[in-house]
């Protein structure tokens, strides 16, 4: 059933949400990250993997995790908490969404500064890139609370779907699942924050 459908039927919409665990910016490490599946705001299970900081593996390592599991015929949605893990190991969406053949979804809390992250960009080695990476991930679109960017949707769908997968607030539950997950693994409890 396609994901218009299932919002216009009022079905549970199965979604991940990934998010990396607290990391140290001087150590080279790599970075754990959650994903945890919801199904609507329940939580029905997770993922557990690890990214290299700065690197160039986020895309690989979260279709190794999906790919061939139990989880990725249930989903209908992959969220993103932002297009970066482990610093700047940037996931390429449109990749991700072909390779899972699932609409992949990057979300911010707020509109960010693209000139910033364009300079933080230019701090690291091979900025062009990254910069190629961040441009495919395409329009940010800003349906207050969210602001997202999106591949293998409408825009406007995947706007009712975070609604839903959402309990309260701006973050979908899968992300606040995965953020205070990988806090408390990594810090030994979470954090206030989600």
């Amino acid at each position: 059933m396609e994901l218009d459908d299932l919002v216009r039927l009022n079905r549970v919409i199965r979604v991940i949400g990934f998010d990396d665990a607290p990391f140290s910016r001087h150590a080279s490490a790599n970075v754990s990250i959650a994903g945890v599946v919801c199904a609507g705001t329940r939580f029905e299970g997770m993922v557990w993997g690890e990214v290299e900081r700065d690197g160039w593996d986020a895309t690989d390592r979260i279709v190794q995790l999906l790919v061939g599991r139990k989880f990725l015929p249930q989903l209908h949605v992959l969220l993103l908490d932002g297009i970066g893990f482990g610093g700047f190991n940037l996931i390429d969406l449109p990749q991700l969404c072909d390779r899972l053949s699932l609409p992949c979804v990057s979300l911010m809390r707020r509109m960010p500064n693209v000139e910033a992250v364009k300079q933080a960009i230019h701090r690291l080695p091979q900025p062009e890139q990254r910069l190629h990476l961040l441009q495919r991930a395409g329009t940010i679109h800003s349906y207050p609370p969210f602001f997202f960017q999106v591949c293998g949707a409408n825009p406007q769908v995947i706007a009712s779907v975070l609604e839903r997968v959402t309990d309260c607030g701006k973050v979908p539950e899968a992300l606040r699942l995965a953020h205070l997950i990988g806090a408390a693994v990594v810090k030994g409890e979470s954090s206030s924050s989600a």
